[in-house]
């Protein structure tokens, strides 16, 4: 596989739902993009899953796309040729020189993975062992007092959703999902805390306590980070299962979680674990220690979203996930929509991601571009194009 040239996409688009945590707000997203274009073969697409600030990991979406420009791109482009058979484990070992910013790397390996599986005619599912054609979809509401949380779980319900997930902070959180368990009993709850709570704090650990008794399918990182020790005690203390996001961001974080017995599930996040082939090998160790396993979402466009429900559909994934349909993040969505069809997701099975960007949608969204080529200069820094600027210089997009 012989790489010709990397562009990078700096997008913008407004969420159609905004969401809130006890973290930050998110009313719109910043969508780094990475395409892949090869001498021999197809292009591929890649999405970088860094959100607008560091709340969530280090990584911020700018800060991502700079990292790219600067170091990932010109270190892939100095050696244009991958391994044919395996091109996205290639690229990922070149990249390791650069230490962490797993998101970035992550939208690399994508770009590449699509490139290779549609030159071979194979969808990810298929290439990753997927066993499933579809995977149950879920709905997120922000964190608010139980009117409000309620009158979000109602549109979530109608819309034929059967998994909600409430974002929850001390103060609003037992009312709430009280409230929204007694309005629709159907309705598969789980919670999202995203680290806000403290053990040491009594009215915190008494609300965690108290959010154990609604029937609820998993309390996701209820601690900070860096809590295993605290989690382990929850996990001991709560009947539901703990569900660790943040705190497992590579293999290091995951044995030390399950030798403290520090969870019961995991939420897995390619671009946080570091790519597609990180969330498989994570998903074989979990089911391995036998945890549950949920597939978490990052308010991604269709082309990440495909990618991640071939992942979701391997076996091991017992708990419903974060992934909605198109019409939960973004009205019209940067790629054909995922549609919700009895409260699932049809996993693609075209070749590679089986999404392609919508070319008006595409630019319509674009704020600033970056290009460079492999051959002479091809390890220097990639320089930023405003999008209503002139692209001379740059392939015309053949989507």
């Amino acid at each position: 596989m012989r790489v010709s040239g990397i562009e990078l996409r700096l997008c913008r688009l407004e969420l159609f739902h905004q969401v809130a945590t006890s973290q930050s707000a998110h009313a719109s997203r910043p969508v780094v993009l990475v395409r892949v274009l090869c001498a021999d073969g197809p292009e591929g697409w890649g999405e970088c899953a860094a959100l607008a600030e560091p709340t969530y990991t280090a990584e911020y979406a700018t800060g991502a796309a700079e990292l790219l420009a600067h170091f990932l791109v010109p270190e892939l482009l100095q050696s244009p040729v991958l391994d044919d058979e395996d091109p996205a484990r290639e690229a990922m070992a070149r990249l390791a020189r650069v230490r962490g910013h797993p998101m970035a790397k992550a939208a690399i390996e994508m770009a590449v993975l699509d490139a290779h599986l549609q030159a071979r005619g194979q969808s990810l599912a298929a290439h990753l062992g997927a066993t499933r054609p579809s995977v149950p979809a879920g709905a997120t509401v922000s964190v608010g007092v139980p009117g409000e949380v309620v009158a979000a779980a109602q549109l979530v319900e109608a819309a034929g959703y059967r998994r909600l997930k409430c974002k929850v902070a001390p103060g609003r959180d037992v009312d709430s999902v009280r409230a929204v368990a007694e309005a629709f009993p159907h309705l598969v709850l789980s919670v999202d805390a995203n680290g806000a709570y403290d053990l040491g704090d009594k009215e915190h650990r008494r609300r965690l306590e108290m959010l154990d008794g609604l029937g609820l399918m998993a309390i996701e990182q209820p601690l900070g980070p860096d809590e295993l020790a605290g989690h382990a005690e929850l996990a001991r203390l709560l009947e539901t299962p703990v569900l660790l996001d943040e705190s497992v961001e590579d293999p290091g974080d995951l044995e030390a979680a399950i030798g403290l017995h520090a969870l019961d599930g995991l939420s897995v996040k390619p671009g946080r674990l570091g790519g597609i082939g990180a969330a498989c090998a994570a998903t074989k160790v979990a089911v391995a220690a036998g945890l549950h396993v949920a597939i978490g979402g990052m308010f991604e466009t269709g082309l990440a979203r495909a990618a991640h429900l071939a992942v979701a559909a391997l076996e091991g994934f017992d708990l419903p996930g974060d992934l909605g349909a198109s019409d939960r993040y973004f009205v019209p969505d940067l790629t054909v929509p995922h549609e919700l069809v009895d409260g699932e997701l049809v996993v693609p099975d075209s070749p590679g991601l089986g999404r392609r960007p919508d070319p008006e949608r595409l630019a319509a969204t674009t704020q600033a571009l970056a290009f460079g080529t492999s051959g002479p200069g091809a390890g220097e820094a990639l320089t930023w194009t405003p999008a209503h600027s002139s692209t001379r210089g740059l392939p015309r997009l053949e989507l």
